[in-house]
């Protein structure tokens, strides 16, 4: 496994920070973001059907989760699966840009191991599914102390980054309001002990730092050259006082036009990706379909606001 001491050894031959923009593929090659869903809102639904719907309600990207229990799970995509939905991907004009994974670091040397094991299937699938543009696989860190647990953190991605230049595939990590590594300054202080590395890049998701002494417009400039995508969903308090989440527009906490304008003047182009939360998709009734729709509106007003093109 690749210690700390090793990776920062190697640090010298890793992409310099000039370079960072134009090493991110899926932020930074193009002249327009792109409005973009996730398949962790169509459960339910196969992989297949869920591409058909993204692609007719009009989206440009598609992030597949594959999540252990989930449809697009690597061990659930044989051979010829992998190409025919390659193909209807591909066919229906959608970029694939991300896998959404659910692996948390971890001190025990066999969970290490089998984090490793499973990143790897999921990078090889991220080659499988898109050979010339291999989407990212992101992830959360899981929860904890940040101070008691962030050195641990860059010990244990130090092994990751080998398994992204090994497959060439972008690992990215998501703070979360949950988690132990739940700041952009946090994922940005992971990224300088590891000498800035190309294929480390985050997931930036304002719904995670709304209500916590963060403000949004200082957090992307922070995050902007890091972020490989960005991912929308609203947060709402609860009358305890707490935090849950709404899809993207329907409860107006969060100004889109303002994040988009700003990742936008900030060099950003990727995926801007539609997110719905367990806290939603697990309610009774919840539709889907209803909710692809509706996110899509939300999120087209939103651009349209901003004055900016999709791609």
């Amino acid at each position: 496994m690749l210690s700390r001491r090793r990776f920062l050894a190697g640090a010298s031959t890793l992409v310099p920070t000039s370079l960072l923009a134009r090493a991110a593929p899926a932020g930074r090659r193009a002249k327009q973001m792109m409005l973009g869903f996730g398949t962790y809102g169509t459960k339910g639904l196969s992989t297949e059907d869920a591409v058909t719907l993204i692609a007719d309600t009009g989206y440009d990207a598609i992030e597949l989760t594959v999540n252990r229990g989930w449809d697009a799970e690597p061990g659930n995509m044989p051979a010829a699966r992998r190409k025919a939905i390659r193909k209807q991907i591909a066919g229906r004009g959608l970029e694939l840009t991300s896998l959404m994974e659910s692996v948390n670091p971890s001190p025990d040397a066999a969970k290490g191991q089998a984090n490793l094991d499973r990143l790897a299937a999921s990078m090889q699938l991220a080659r499988d599914l898109a050979p010339q543009h291999p989407p990212q696989v992101q992830t959360v860190l899981g929860g904890g102390n940040w101070e008691e647990r962030k050195n641990m953190f860059v010990d244990r991605l130090g092994a990751w980054l080998e398994l992204a230049d090994q497959y060439r595939v972008i690992a990215a990590i998501k703070p979360h309001r949950g988690g132990a590594m739940s700041r952009p300054a946090e994922a940005v202080w992971i990224f300088e002990q590891l000498g800035k590395p190309a294929r480390l890049r985050m997931v930036y998701d304002f719904s995670h730092y709304i209500y916590r002494d963060m403000e949004m417009v200082p957090t992307i400039r922070q995050a902007a050259i890091y972020t490989n995508q960005v991912v929308v969903k609203d947060t709402v308090r609860t009358e305890s006082g707490g935090t849950t989440f709404k899809l993207p527009g329907e409860a107006r906490t969060i100004d889109y036009p303002l994040l988009l304008r700003t990742f936008h003047l900030q060099g950003y182009r990727g995926d801007v990706s539609c997110e719905v939360s367990s806290a939603v998709w697990n309610k009774p009734g919840y539709d889907p379909r209803a909710a692809v729709q509706t996110c899509f509106a939300n999120m087209s007003a939103a651009f349209r606001d901003a004055g900016l093109k999709r791609r």
